[in-house]
């Protein structure tokens, strides 16, 4: 069986044993070894501990850190990354003053997405987002979970989940796959809201149930989208074909949103831009994970998450990037850690277990990622020199990663 042992570990950040989804002020403990050892077997963590109590062991592959920081991979609980082109043009649409409305009357938005998604191919679908995949890992993102959504017909959602299921396949890193298609109500829908609705439940559930194409269903609850009655009755659906909720909730208004999903038993609660101090007691009593997305506020020049507020009232709180061509055009998951800090007041051990552990259980995934724990994934980021682990988020402009190592083994460059 292969073993690889890795030596000279200047901190080895993110050691847990056992694990368990962090809340509150359990976020702002980040356990670590300084001058560490890891042994690797199988692509799995097998042991790690100080260099002085390093064991006599037989390797198959020595790697030497030279003083590297060592941390678990990103875990991107929320993405959009099968998409058939960007959107430019309403981010300059956006600098000369026009806003949401006013950029969808001319075609903008997620209707142009699902229309542009509707021509292109599968295969240039697959292509596209395997190239933009590969950028992530690169970045440090060791899972990732990816929504449909810009499809809105049967045929294009099925697509994009096919797109999806054939990454799960290729790609090195664990994926999961979220329905949404209850994103935006296509033209034709937008009086009869129900036959939409219908659509979902009848035809395109049943069609993923089949070809097992996702692990989630989301819905996109908000004024001018889909109310929390119209949100409770496509998850329930969902449910009965094993689909559990992972949501977006209170991006622009709060609308119930928040309450409709606790009592839906959501495994995440996505944006959360908007909250009342009653919103906030709900998610403080809740045993799910709030998933904030900074960058999507920060492209659209909105108020950013209370994570303060979150935090500091007892809520699991995760980090993910949105990236998607509208409101986030990028999944660099160090940006997303350096604007918590900055624009949230996270404190750099918030953001990172929130971008690692907590990112992988927002995803189902917390018994396999997002920490140094033994039988976890060896997904690894090796960091360039850095004086200390706040400097990770404070040299926001510059790119600290070094090498990136997935299942056991470095990822080409």
């Amino acid at each position: 069986m292969p073993l690889t042992l890795i030596t000279n570990i200047g901190c080895l950040a993110g050691v847990r044993q056992p694990t368990e989804m962090l809340r509150g002020n359990q976020l702002s403990v980040l356990p670590f070894i300084s001058n560490a050892f890891l042994i690797i077997k199988d692509g799995a963590i097998e042991a790690y501990g100080e260099m002085a109590a390093l064991p006599q062991i037989t390797a198959n592959t020595f790697i030497n850190a030279g003083g590297a920081w060592v941390l678990p991979c990103w875990c991107d609980s929320h993405t959009h990354i099968v998409f058939a082109a960007s959107r430019e043009e309403e981010f300059v649409d956006k600098i000369k003053g026009l806003g949401y409305a006013e950029i969808a009357a001319k075609g903008g938005g997620i209707l142009n997405s699902a229309e542009k998604l509707q021509q292109a191919s599968e295969e240039t679908l697959y292509n596209q987002a395997y190239i933009r995949l590969q950028e992530l890992i690169r970045l440090g993102t060791g899972a990732i979970e990816i929504k449909s959504g810009y499809g809105l017909t049967k045929e294009a959602e099925l697509k994009m989940l096919r797109v999806i299921k054939r990454l799960k396949e290729t790609a090195a890193i664990p994926i999961k796959a979220t329905f949404l298609g209850a994103h935006a109500y296509p033209p034709a829908y937008r009086q009869n809201h129900q036959a939409y609705i219908d659509l979902l439940v009848n035809e395109m559930m049943p069609a993923i149930a089949d070809e097992q194409l996702a692990d989630y269903v989301d819905v996109f609850c908000e004024r001018g989208f889909f109310s929390p009655e119209e949100m409770v009755q496509v998850c329930r659906a969902g449910l009965q074909y094993g689909l559990q909720p992972k949501l977006h909730v209170n991006q622009l208004n709060s609308i119930g949103g928040i309450e409709a999903g606790i009592q839906l038993g959501a495994l995440s609660l996505d944006h959360l831009e908007t909250l009342t101090e009653n919103d906030v007691a709900l998610l403080a009593g809740w045993d799910g994970i709030c998933t904030l997305l900074p960058t999507a506020a920060f492209f659209l020049r909105m108020p950013y998450q209370p994570a303060r507020t979150l935090i500091d009232s007892g809520c699991a709180v995760a980090l993910a990037s949105d990236f998607n061509p509208g409101s986030s055009p990028s999944g660099n998951m160090n940006f997303v850690v350096s604007l918590s800090c900055i624009q949230m007041k996270m404190l750099p051990e918030e953001a990172i277990n929130a971008a690692t552990l907590n990112g992988a259980y927002a995803m189902g995934l917390g018994n396999q990622l997002g920490s140094i724990t033994v039988g976890k994934k060896a997904n690894l980021i090796f960091t360039k020199p850095v004086p200390s682990l706040a400097y990770l988020p404070y040299a926001f402009g510059a790119n600290l990663i070094d090498k990136v190592m997935v299942d056991g083994m470095f990822i080409a460059d």
